[in-house]
């Protein structure tokens, strides 16, 4: 007789077991159909099949509803474990007793283990099941059946099986070479059939495995875990993780126990409290960690229907909805879910920190057991504090209620001397944290501690990620904490406000070293002007400090920073610095990209804002490392051009040069240089005096010589050849952008047709310029890049191809209105759905003297620049420049215009219709 399953800890969890699968119930059921001579064995088949997923489906629908009336996550994936458990005993004794029943031999015994996560007791909604077929000996005829029957059976009832068949040696042999296979047997957990062939198994995996390679097995897994962070991003806060895999996710907490259990042969995690490893209160922590990650992979499974796990945008707010998440205080749902997770993660850091310091101290105790750290050979001491190898630590018996300003002076000392900081110190400053209170924050040697560490040369990025890893930084600056794990519902922003924060801060270092001279040069060489180094570093740190509250976080953040700054040390002229550094910390950046800076108003009004060279320089500087601090792709040389003449120009008229005598004197210098390179190419002194007649004051500001000298070959070949217009692309390769240039007659809908054309191609436009020259022809330049890699355009087929498009486009043989509507948008649909834009205009007639500046602001779409400038066009409008950005999914569109009698928009009815028009548009 065939032992019964044995009960395993975890259902003691499930509650009300026989409303998810009463088991008694469904096996009279199979046994009826067993009994029934009348039919044949395939309609049994499908009898009990049939009666398998009913029960299966029913289960399944219970447990949904228990999850949906908020049963946790860890009770969840119990719940499914205990249903397939009894979905599988239910299934072997039909094949073992009825199907093949036999008197066993010996070698036709078998085993059933369940391995991996459903070995452990716990399985999400759409996980694989694994099972392991145990066998005396090599396959028999009658085992070989037996397994072919149940597999058959689990897979008709669509559940996805991991299986292997094995002797006890073949899997003590497996688990030798193969760390996966070991780390599955671990968590083995007998089902059914022949235990004593488990215990075996058991006890030569203990001997053999668990006994002789621990070093191999930890080396292993901590690798295995490395190898999967980098293939997630090395990142815990990046903007879709992965929650199973990514760093912070489940399967960081799973190594930990698999660590754990391997290690110190436990079962569960509550025992590490007696081992030593981890106290009481971060064994609640670890649970309540896992527990929200349970929760949220079975909403994340419930609601794909598959087995998802990455916190994709378009499913964010859904699962923030289902988890309870509401809108509060300036802050979206979906964004307070998601700190809630990035908090999460970093707890899963931080336990992940103890535990291997646990592990090195366990090394200490027992020599044939080696990790691959870096271990102490001679104790010595740095500045007070012990030093262990190349870690700082605090000496036996430190008591940080005496000393708490060690909490800072560690970092500190650890930034001098490059150090990195042993774990179990920053397990007890985690654990002290309280001891930053209103006194120890208003204590004077603790502000110039602080700003030490955030102004010090030394990789200040570094211990101040540190600190926040450790709770440190949003601690000591409480509205810091209010930004910690905080994320941004956008496309454009890659990672959480306090990260982008820290990434900032390091790319002002990398500039102030130099690293950053070729990327940008302007910034690498005005920040060693700077007077005020230290309101810099500060305004760094608190740019974002008012995200997520209600209102403008640039003027929040000014009044954070007015307030907090004296509580840090600084002078009020530093405060007042700072202060106006948030204020404005995106001022520059929105004049360099969404005006034109070509126009003496746009000049005139940023240099008011900026009122001084200095604070020029310190915008400058700001805004060069916020930018890059945003993520990996969204710096480029287009971008290092407009913040460079934006600065330049802005540094000439607060250096007190007189707006029109330095207007006049920058066309003519600009004009003689044309000419000697023109003489140079032996252009007559007729052909040139015609050239220079066609160009405008506008256009002699704002083109570069060598730009011009591509120009009147344009224009010459035109007039020479008679031609109806000349186009030609060049890459910028300093800029990192592709130039696309027309040179035709001017007519109404020019600008619209080649940004049709363009998006057709699948460039993305960065910017245009328009130019309509005093012999009545347009020139027209668009400066973009491929939409899909950013990458320069600089494939002579692919300009070539570009050209020919352009040139159908302007003859009328390419239909772009239609070809557009069927192009998909580079981004996936996913996303594009899941992020909404409020649609705006906004129309001001006082940003430019000559020009109606129109703003638009919307989702980016394919062919948006087209639509816009089409109805600007048939409303009667002339676009004499546009400035185009987008930051993610948001487009923000700005087009200088007049009327057809070259004036402002001032009737109020056709503002009225130019507004609507627009937003119909975007809408």
């Amino acid at each position: 007789m065939l032992k019964e399953a044995v009960s395993h800890p975890y259902e003691q969890d499930v509650p009300n077991r026989e409303r998810i699968i009463d088991s008694i119930a469904v096996q009279a059921q199979i046994e009826m159909v067993q009994d029934n001579r009348d039919l044949k064995d395939s309609q049994r088949r499908g009898e009990i099949l049939k009666i398998l997923k009913e029960t299966l489906k029913a289960g399944r629908e219970e447990v949904k509803q228990r999850f949906e009336q908020k049963t946790s996550g860890t009770v969840v994936v119990k719940a499914h474990c205990y249903l397939m458990d009894q979905i599988v005993l239910l299934l072997y004794r039909h094949v073992n007793e009825f199907l093949y029943p036999a008197s066993l031999t010996k070698g036709e015994h078998l085993s059933l283990v369940a391995v991996g996560g459903y070995g452990r007791g716990e399985l999400a909604p759409h996980s694989d099941v694994d099972l392991l077929f145990l066998m005396p000996y090599k396959k028999t005829a009658r085992t070989e059946q037996i397994v072919e029957s149940i597999l058959y059976f689990l897979w008709d009832l669509n559940i996805k099986v991991g299986q292997s068949v094995r002797t006890v040696n073949e899997c003590i042999k497996a688990a030798q070479g193969d760390i996966t296979i070991s780390t599955s047997l671990l968590e083995g957990r007998y089902l059914i059939g022949d235990e004593r062939l488990y215990r075996a198994l058991h006890v030569y995996y203990e001997r053999n495995i668990q006994s002789r390679m621990e070093n191999e097995f930890i080396e292993q897994k901590l690798a295995e875990r490395r190898t999967r962070h980098s293939k997630q991003g090395v990142s815990r806060y990046t903007l879709e993780p992965n929650i199973k895999d990514g760093k912070g996710g489940l399967r960081d907490l799973q190594t930990l126990f698999w660590i754990a259990k391997f290690l110190y042969k436990v079962n569960d995690i509550r025992e590490l409290v007696s081992a030593g490893v981890f106290t009481k209160k971060e064994v609640r922590k670890f649970e309540k960690a896992q527990d929200f990650l349970w929760s949220l992979r079975c909403a994340l499974h419930y609601l794909t229907n598959r087995p998802d796990e990455r916190l994709s945008f378009d499913v964010q707010r859904e699962l923030a909805v289902q988890m309870h998440y509401t809108d509060h205080a300036g802050t979206r749902g979906v964004e307070r879910f998601m700190k809630h997770y990035f908090i999460v993660a970093k707890d899963v850091g931080n336990l992940t920190r103890i535990f291997c310091a646990a592990l090195e101290a366990d090394h200490n105790r027992r020599s044939r057991f080696r990790l691959p750290l870096t271990f102490l050979s001679k104790k010595r001491t740095v500045e007070g504090f012990a030093l262990e190898g190349d870690r700082v630590s605090f000496r036996a018996r430190h008591d940080l209620k005496e000393n708490p300003l060690d909490i800072l002076k560690i970092f500190h000392v650890a930034q001098k001397n490059k150090l990195d900081i042993h774990p179990d110190a920053l397990r007890y400053i985690t654990q002290s944290l309280k001891l930053l209170n209103k006194t120890f924050r208003e204590n004077e040697d603790a502000q110039k501690l602080f700003l030490a560490i955030l102004t010090d040369p030394n990789e200040p990025a570094l211990t101040l990620r540190r600190m926040n890893e450790a709770g440190v930084l949003g601690q000591f600056i409480p509205d810091f904490g209010k930004v910690v794990a905080l994320m941004q519902f956008n496309m454009y922003h890659s990672y959480t406000v306090d990260e982008h924060t820290i990434f900032t801060i390091d790319v002002l270092t990398q500039i102030e070293r130099g690293d950053l001279s070729e990327a940008a040069p302007i910034a690498t060489e005005v920040i060693h002007k700077v007077q005020s180094r230290r309101a810099l570093y500060v305004a760094m740190l608190l740019h974002d400090i008012a995200k997520g509250r209600p209102g403008d976080h640039s003027v929040e953040g000014a009044k954070v920073a007015l307030r907090l700054c004296p509580k840090l040390g600084l002078s009020p002229e530093e405060t007042e610095t700072v202060s106006w550094l948030v204020r404005y910390h995106l001022t520059m950046s929105e004049t360099a990209f969404s005006r034109d800076i070509d126009d003496p108003q746009t000049i005139q009004d940023f240099a008011e804002i900026v009122q001084s060279p200095e604070r020029l320089r310190l915008l400058l500087v700001l805004t060069v490392a916020d930018i890059r601090g945003v993520g990996p792709t969204v710096w480029n040389g287009w971008k290092a051009a407009l913040l460079r003449d934006l600065y330049w120009r802005t540094e000439s008229l607060l250096s007190g040069e007189h707006a029109e005598e330095g207007r006049q004197h920058r066309i003519q210098a600009t004009i003689h240089q044309l000419q000697e390179r023109l003489e140079e190419q032996n252009w007559t002194q007729k052909a040139i005096k015609t050239h220079i007649k066609r160009g405008t004051d506008s256009y002699w500001l704002s083109t570069d010589t060598s730009a011009q000298v591509r120009h009147a070959r344009m224009m010459k070949e035109v007039e020479d050849k008679q031609t109806l217009f000349a186009l030609r692309t060049y890459v910028d390769r300093y800029r990192q952008i592709t130039e696309v240039t027309l040179y035709a007659g001017d007519h109404p809908g020019l600008f619209s047709r080649l940004a049709g054309t363009l998006a057709l191609y699948g460039c993305s436009i960065e910017g245009a310029t328009i130019y309509t020259l005093r012999n009545g022809m347009a020139l027209d330049t668009f400066y973009v890049v491929d939409s899909m890699t950013k990458d320069l355009i600089d494939d002579p087929e692919r300009l070539q191809k570009l050209e020919e498009n352009i040139e159908r486009s302007l003859t009328g043989e390419l239909k772009q209105t239609r070809q557009l509507a069927d192009m998909a948008h580079h981004l996936p649909s996913r996303i594009h759905k899941a992020i909404q834009v409020t649609p705006r205009v906004i129309i001001d007639n006082n940003a430019s003297q000559h020009y109606t500046v129109i703003e638009v602001n919307g989702k980016d779409r394919t062919g948006l620049l087209f639509d816009l400038t089409k109805a600007l066009t048939k409303m009667g409008l002339l676009i004499h420049s546009a400035r185009i950005s987008t930051y993610g999914l948001r487009a923000v569109d700005v087009f200088y215009v007049e009327t057809a009698l070259g004036e402002k928009i001032t009737s109020h009815q056709k503002r009225t219709a130019v507004l609507k028009k627009l937003m119909s548009i975007l809408e």
